[in-house]
């Protein structure tokens, strides 16, 4: 185990943009797999190959940036799908709606009749039932 930390001391190691590509090469080659195109191999292969040459590569500050780019890239996505599985989860227990005037997205219980609703943002009362 030792060799193995000694091999990796001053290397940049795997971060988020690293997984994001481990990720997408499994998707072609599953894709290359099932649809038996060899193009979708060799972007596999080299989506493989590109993550571990981050991995192992010693010029830190360049890996960084690339990641940071990334991240940049991917948070709007992440908290998107995000948002959409956190509302898929509580949609037995809340309903939504959109206030008419400003268009927030707004929740409130579900099962308690006829509720007047004020938008936090822009004080436009609903009347809904919930």
């Amino acid at each position: 185990m030792n060799w193995l930390r000694s091999f990796m001391m001053g290397r940049y190691g795997p971060d988020q943009l690293y997984i994001a590509l481990v990720i997408t090469s499994a998707v072609f080659l599953i894709l290359a797999s099932l649809t038996g195109w060899l193009g979708l191999l060799f972007f596999s292969l080299f989506f493989f190959i590109y993550g571990y040459f981050r991995v192992l590569s010693r010029n830190i500050y360049k890996r960084s940036l690339e990641n940071q780019k990334f991240l940049r890239l991917w948070s709007p996505i992440q908290s998107k799908v995000k948002q959409s599985f956190n509302r898929i989860k509580t949609l037995r227990t809340h309903k939504y709606f959109r206030c008419t005037s400003c268009k927030q997205r707004l929740r409130v219980p579900r099962k308690k009749g006829k509720i007047r609703i004020i938008c936090p943002r822009c004080k436009t009362q609903m009347i809904k039932k919930s």
